[in-house]
């Protein structure tokens, strides 16, 4: 199984402190499932196409975080997961001003920015001619 390398410490009701766990394989509930908590699932590989092809062999796709010094790598690791957001180098990365949301079951559509008003928007496109 997998190893608490930090954090995992109970605390009252449901809540935990945030949770780095090492030795994680793709099969384990904790990689597979969206977990909404400080827990941080880490698991190796041996090429970025691995880690990409990990990355989205979910049934879920909110949001991913990408951390490197390559700026190639980056970019191709960015494009490439299927998330609703990819943070680079960052791990606070959402703000009201962008559009929030996720693919696959977690979720469809997008909310927040100007991008989230066109939810409730009925376009209607016309052509005329005289």
């Amino acid at each position: 199984g997998a190893k608490v390398l930090t954090g995992g410490t109970a605390r009252e009701g449901n809540f935990f402190d945030p949770t780095v766990l090492g030795g994680v394989s793709a099969g384990m509930r904790c990689f597979r499932e969206e977990t909404f908590g400080p827990l941080v699932p880490v698991c190796k590989f041996s090429t970025d196409d691995e880690a990409i092809a990990l990355a989205n062999d979910s049934s879920s796709g909110l949001a991913a975080y990408v951390f490197t010094r390559d700026l190639g790598r980056a970019w191709k690791a960015a494009e490439g997961i299927e998330a609703g957001l990819v943070g680079v180098n960052e791990g606070v990365i959402s703000t009201a001003n962008m559009p929030f949301g996720g693919v696959k079951e977690s979720g469809l559509g997008r909310e927040g920015s100007d991008v989230g008003i066109e939810e409730y928007l009925e376009i209607k496109y016309i052509c005329m001619g005289f």
